[in-house]
């Protein structure tokens, strides 16, 4: 059921390694004529693509619902799940708390100053999808940390069809301030655009299908963007102390998420590896979504055996996966030598759900090998960042032949009389 292979050679490696080619030519056309016609037509083409695709037709003044609605569910889910879901919303605030930056000033003592300014977005956009699946846990993870940067507005988009109760009561604790019941590519773009309904956003986050992770590429630059997300994805690694049963259990619960997800595990015991395909048919004959997990496995499952944990941690590296899990003795010094991991889970007591629902930090985490360059979601995703210069007289005239001479060989003359204006005594 799922494939083994051995490393070294590398090379081995190479054609599973992620190599996002982006959306096929038929669906970045279809998106783009949608955003196009939602820029041209607003309102009125919303809702004809709503009625198109999702089968619900609702006037504009339909698609908000009343503050009333979604903060009473609250009141109508269970009393431990609402518990629960306060209990999260306060740990990622604890966590991102952390992350809020003040800014500075450098002032020299001629009084010249050069500094930096921080300023949260005043608007944001949060796309909740539905889906296979319910996820109040992104409702929190994508507008917590947007609440911490201090975010004034939060306008969320949920499913046309019905959204559920746990979904209103999560984004009632996390901060959200406006729901409109629109969804897709059509949603994407009133955000973007702006509707006579639809307020503009400075920022669009969130998951998605591919019409949305597509509708989200183009906006940008029209608005900010969160990630192109893509399917979710964790390696393991494991020596001879870990549980076969433990990482069945941790590898199918990344690949019960979609078809799509990845599920790898990197071990250095020849009888961890033996063991796992065994242990991953005992448990799925007990898991709810034993088939979506098993095509995910079949497809994109892959426990590959290494000489060393120096050979382990070269595969995590050139993986780069969304969710890098330990299950290992010295976790953490392990932990040292992974540079590019979205978010590391170390030890055997702390298996990947603990960040998906309660840890603190956001579970919005780079995937597809872009854990190389890109961070999780933080309160630096929803603030900005703005320069701040004074030059005193003093520091303009120690300053200004040097500008000159810079300006001038750009050939940039007109920048150089600005400064010489002012520092030759003109007017």
């Amino acid at each position: 059921m799922i494939r083994r292979v051995q490393i070294p050679p590398f090379e081995a490696l190479e054609s599973l390694l992620p190599r996002r080619a982006g959306s096929d030519s038929a669906t970045r056309a279809a998106v783009a004529g949608i955003l196009e016609d939602v820029a041209l037509r607003g309102d009125q083409a919303v809702r004809e693509y709503t009625a198109r695709f999702d089968a619900v037709d609702l006037a504009p003044g339909e698609w908000e619902l009343p503050p009333a609605r979604w903060q009473g569910a609250l009141g109508r889910v269970d009393a431990e799940l609402r518990t629960a879901l306060a209990r999260a919303v306060d740990r990622v605030r604890e966590y991102h708390l952390h992350q809020r930056e003040e800014g500075f000033r450098l002032t020299s003592d001629d009084g010249s100053m050069v500094g930096m300014k921080v300023t949260p977005l005043d608007r944001v956009g949060l796309y909740v999808p539905g889906g296979k699946a319910s996820y109040p846990s992104s409702v929190v993870m994508n507008a917590v940390p947007a609440v911490v940067a201090g975010v004034p507005e939060i306008v969320a988009v949920v499913p046309p069809q019905g959204v559920t109760d746990v979904v209103l009561a999560a984004c009632a604790l996390s901060g959200v301030t406006r729901i409109f019941r629109i969804g897709g590519a059509q949603a994407v773009a009133a955000m973007a655009f702006g509707t006579a309904t639809v307020p503009r956003v400075d920022k669009i986050v969130g998951p998605g299908n591919r019409w949305v992770a597509e509708a989200k590429r183009q906006v940008v630059g029209q608005v900010g963007i969160d990630m192109i997300a893509g399917p979710t994805e964790v390696l393991i690694i494991a020596d001879g102390t870990a549980s076969p049963a433990r990482i069945a259990a941790d590898l199918i619960a990344q690949a019960e998420h979609d078809e799509d997800a990845t599920s790898w595990c990197v071990t250095t015991d020849a009888r961890v590896a033996d063991a796992i395909p065994a242990a991953l048919e005992r448990a799925l004959t007990a898991a709810p979504r034993a088939a979506i997990a098993r095509t995910a496995l079949e497809r994109n499952g892959l426990v590959i055996l290494v000489p060393s944990m120096r050979e382990a941690i070269e595969v995590a590296n050139r993986r780069a996966p969304e969710h890098l899990e330990i299950l290992a003795d010295g976790a953490e010094r392990i932990a040292t030598g992974i540079r590019h991991a979205g978010a590391i889970f170390l030890g055997d007591h702390t298996p990947e759900p603990v960040g998906d629902y309660l840890a603190g930090p956001s579970h919005v985490l780079p995937t597809g090998g872009t854990a190389r360059y890109a961070s999780p979601l933080g309160v630096y995703d929803f603030v900005k960042r703005t320069s701040i210069i004074r030059y005193s007289p003093e520091r303009l005239a120690a300053d200004a032949g040097a500008i000159i001479a810079l300006a001038e060989a750009e050939g940039l003359y007109g920048h150089a009389e600005a400064v010489r204006a002012r520092s030759g005594g003109g007017d």
